[in-house]
């Protein structure tokens, strides 16, 4: 599904126009975004849970030359799947 496809699916969904579903759509991931940046954690109850983690610095190889590399530290973002969504999927 892409974010066009998504748009619509919530303009039918919730009897919005397809201008609105998008406005919606990019205030909830502008909102995602800024919580993430800001505290670093969002639940959303039922759906599941987004957390910034940060990652070690490592070693690893470039596969063209196997020359060993470094790979800097960095923060990524996980999500944990909560039990509703669990259980819907299943």
């Amino acid at each position: 599904m892409t974010k066009a496809d998504l748009v619509d699916t919530i303009a039918a969904k919730a009897g919005l126009t397809k201008v609105a579903s998008e406005k919606a759509l990019s205030a909830f991931l502008v909102s995602v975004q800024d919580q993430l940046v800001k505290e670093g954690r969002l639940t959303l109850t039922g759906f599941g849970t987004f957390a910034v983690e940060s990652r070690k610095e490592r070693k690893g190889r470039n596969p063209r030359t196997g020359e060993v590399i470094k790979i800097p530290a960095t923060k990524v973002v996980k999500f944990r799947v909560g039990k509703t969504l669990k259980d819907t999927v299943k």
